[in-house]
């Protein structure tokens, strides 16, 4: 196992949750993708990149579980780089399938990255709030999603909608504008 590698994604990570935390406590985070977020997205999916290219997907065998769990997270939040992402994708299928990354790590990437190109999700990862409170984004195959995350280790839908709505997001003070902002995001880079 490759320990500075392991901290170096696992730093880049910590960076990520600390940006985070500090736009969810001034309310700016649910207002849209800030620019702040942005950059260190950017900056660290520049830096999964390198590691990619030099290592290969740093999954389980290379950086550990946690380290493993920082790529994941670093490639799932690489949102303005399509195709990045999608490359991501594909490499954690191939690790997942060899047993050096999660199942469900997979499923969460694909369900985010189907979203973004505009079909629904196969998995039920992303949820949003809705007139009921939190609910799943549009499904594909709603009737057998149960079958497929059990097939992938992950919970009940129903288990985690009710932790979602016990603890509900914060919603954006203008939900029209901010998805019309999305949208534009969404064409911009290159999802649509």
């Amino acid at each position: 196992m490759e320990k500075a590698l392991e901290k170096r994604l696992i730093d880049l990570d910590d960076w990520d949750q600390r940006v985070r935390a500090d736009l969810a406590a001034d309310g700016s985070l649910s207002e849209g993708y800030h620019p702040r977020m942005e950059a260190v997205h950017r900056a660290n999916a520049a830096q999964l990149r390198e590691i990619i290219a030099n290592h290969g997907w740093p999954g389980f065998s290379l950086v550990g579980e946690r380290g493993a769990y920082a790529a994941w997270r670093i490639a799932q939040h690489s949102i303005g780089e399509p195709a990045f992402m999608r490359q991501c994708r594909d490499l954690l299928r191939q690790a997942s399938a060899n047993g050096d990354a999660h199942p469900w790590q997979h499923a969460y990437m694909d369900d985010r990255i189907r979203l973004f190109e505009g079909l629904p999700q196969r998995y039920g990862t992303q949820l949003q709030e809705g007139q009921n409170g939190v609910e799943p984004r549009p499904l594909e195959d709603a009737g057998n999603v149960e079958a497929r995350r059990q097939a992938l280790g992950l919970p009940p839908l129903s288990e985690i909608i009710a932790r979602a709505r016990m603890n509900p997001p914060p919603v954006p003070t203008n939900q029209a504008a901010k998805d019309a902002e999305e949208l534009a995001w969404r064409k911009r880079v290159g999802w649509l």
